[in-house]
């Protein structure tokens, strides 16, 4: 557990009940900082017959984190957040779907929430740093920049939802597990008695109860939920989709179009006309994508020509490709080998090996009318000073 400050310091603990953040908790205090644990209570959809609550933070995930903090000699205090979590993430959530996008509430949570309203209510407990169970690592510098790293267990690192992250917020933040395999984390939490050791991770979506996304868009967004056409890159309808916010780029399955000679995968959503592009897997690759609303953790964007890598999901793989920051903010991404399930919606998240540079949000694939600036200079390895 690196670059940890002096242990005078009042730290503020993101409690979920959960492994993680419990073990974050365990570590800071055994080494004698002053912790406060804090629980956000979030907003959730009440559903008959399915009770209520967010997984992330129902009664008994409430319980666990008051136990641990109790367990551990902690202050606890839960927080109600349900207003700006619904404004701020699950209203988006809904907008994107039914604009046509696939977004990740994951990223409006950190942004808006997780990394805003919690860090703020840390600073006003008079805390120096709030600490979260979260895989990342963090790398403080002598000129006082800090690096924001991927957690050392690669299949459960979480740099690419961190990318909102900057400068301001970074240097307030602790990431005690992101050093140790999740593993090791489980192992450290049975050898410390804490009772949430073999406590399932939670994947899902949180604000909905029964982890069906597209029944909660049929109940929140009825309207995106209009039947249109199916047609291939040609234009050709080959049938009727349900719904746009049923379907993302890439899928292959629940298309419906039995006739088809050959695989067919959804290549684009066309909100405008309502329509649904697929095609061969061949269709799918994709040179270029522009990506808007740019955060760069380092707070700078790096020079045009930069060799990078791009992470176009959660739990995709780097892909090798040359970034053009534009006039405007956003950045082109071009990829050296065609990139397959790219999805407007997403995070198109740069890294330079560990290190995860920032992001932005995909606009548009293969995107024309924007500037490759240096596109023939010589590309640049990304200076990290």
């Amino acid at each position: 557990m690196h670059d940890i400050p002096p242990t005078e310091t009042t730290v503020v603990v993101a409690m979920s009940g959960g492994v993680d953040s419990s073990v974050a908790a365990a570590l800071l205090t055994e080494r004698g900082y002053r912790c406060i644990g804090v629980m956000m209570r979030l907003w959730a959809e009440v559903a008959s017959g399915e009770g209520s609550g967010n997984k992330c933070c129902d009664e008994e995930s409430v319980e666990d984190a008051r136990r641990v903090a109790a367990n551990l000699g902690m202050p606890f205090y839960l927080i109600n957040v349900e207003r700006p979590f619904k404004e701020k993430v699950v209203d988006l959530f809904i907008e994107g779907y039914s604009d046509g996008l696939t977004p990740n509430p994951c990223l409006a949570c950190n942004r808006h929430i997780r990394f805003d309203y919690l860090l703020n209510y840390a600073r006003r407990l008079g805390a120096g740093y709030l600490a979260t169970g979260h895989y990342a690592r963090l790398r403080r510098q002598a000129d006082g920049n800090v690096h924001l790293l991927r957690g050392v267990d690669i299949h459960k690192d979480q740099s690419y939802v961190l990318s909102v992250l900057g400068q301001a917020e970074l240097r307030d933040l602790l990431f005690p597990v992101g050093d140790f395999a999740k593993e090791e984390v489980r192992r450290m939490a049975a050898a410390r008695g804490l009772p949430i050791h073999s406590k399932h991770d939670s994947m899902d979506l949180c604000f909905v109860v029964d982890d069906d996304y597209r029944r909660f868009l049929t109940d929140w967004a009825a309207d995106a939920m209009t039947a249109g056409e199916i047609v291939d890159v040609e234009g050709n309808v080959l049938g009727r989709h349900s719904g746009l916010p049923n379907y993302t780029v890439g899928q292959r399955r629940g298309l419906g179009l039995s006739g088809a000679t050959a695989p067919m995968y959804v290549v684009a959503l066309e909100p405008d006309g309502n329509r649904l592009v697929v095609g061969p897997a061949e269709a799918l690759g994709r040179s270029e994508l522009l990506a808007t609303g740019v955060n760069w953790t380092m707070g700078r964007p790096v020079s045009a020509g930069s060799r990078v890598q791009c992470q176009i999901r959660y739990s995709g793989q780097p892909l090798d490709c040359t970034l053009y920051p534009q006039q405007d903010g956003s950045v082109r991404v071009a990829f050296t080998e065609p990139a397959r399930g790219i999805s407007p919606g997403q995070a198109a998240v740069f890294y330079d090996g560990p290190h995860c540079l920032g992001g932005g949000l995909i606009d548009k694939m293969d995107p024309g009318g924007v500037s490759a600036a240096s596109e023939n200079a010589p590309a640049d390895r990304v200076s990290l000073n």
